[in-house]
């Protein structure tokens, strides 16, 4: 796709207020909007690295992808301490950003979201609503190619610590990851209150149930020479449903939001 600087910053406006998403979901399925994604792309090429630096701090960036500037008047809570997020993204009203995290263009963080400490949302991906992101968790992006969705978390999920979501999974509303957690295209996702393992989308995605709890775990080697030999790979596994025991373990206070 071929623009200009000022098409391309007002893609970027629309971003960052909103107006845009790189997917969203239409009658129940989520869809790409892959000429958004194109647009972001064409923002690499036209722009030219230059010295951004602030205070003590060096960076060199293409300036078509400065840090985004936030006012009071945004209603997003950005706590002092070192986080930055990048032009191109939308952070809703009611959002916290918990120092340091990194939020990549053209990302969606919802309202009465908490982006946690040392949290790293990639570029594209789609947060929703009164979702808890805990600390050191990595939700990956998806930005190339244009026509694939990015890694998507929706409403009323909980995503424990030192988490890492990647290549486009889609956790569905409501699911708990457990801390230590990683779900990637070509993890196996076992459901332990069925006795079968969660089949993957057409396009080769891991989609993590609505209301699913998952932890760790692993599955034993049953092929080749080392079948038998003890050997495990993980394996995430679905241990329940959410019911009210879990919602009440995962609640933050009111005060903190």
């Amino acid at each position: 796709m071929e623009l200009n600087r000022q098409q391309f910053e007002e893609v970027l406006a629309d971003l960052e207020a909103g107006r845009l998403r790189v997917a969203e979901k239409v009658g129940g399925e989520w869809r790409v909007n892959s000429s958004v994604k194109e647009s972001i792309l064409a923002g690499f090429r036209l722009g030219q690295v230059k010295d951004m630096s602030q205070g003590q701090f060096s960076f060199f960036d293409k300036d078509t992808f400065p840090v985004r500037k936030f006012s009071a008047e945004d209603g997003v809570r950005i706590v002092p301490g070192g986080s930055s997020i990048r032009r191109g993204a939308y952070v809703a009203p009611g959002a916290i950003v918990m120092p340091p995290a990194y939020i990549n263009v053209g990302a969606y963080v919802d309202s009465g979201t908490m982006v946690d400490s040392h949290v790293t949302i990639g570029s594209c991906a789609q947060v929703g609503k009164n979702i808890h992101i805990s600390a050191s968790t990595q939700i990956g992006g998806v930005l190339e190619p244009a026509g694939a969705l990015p890694t998507i978390i929706e409403d009323g999920a909980f995503i424990g610590g030192n988490c890492g979501i990647y290549e486009g999974t889609i956790v569905q509303e409501g699911a708990v990851i457990a801390s230590g957690v990683i779900i990637t295209s070509s993890t196996p996702l076992f459901d332990a209150t069925v006795g079968e393992f969660v089949p993957r989308t057409a396009d080769g995605r891991v989609v993590v149930p609505k209301g699913a709890v998952v932890v760790s775990g692993s599955k034993p080697l049953s092929r080749g020479p080392a079948a038998g030999s003890g050997v495990s790979l993980y394996c995430p596994v679905i241990i329940k449903y959410r019911d009210s025991k879990t919602a009440g373990s995962i609640t933050l206070e009111d005060l903190l939001r």
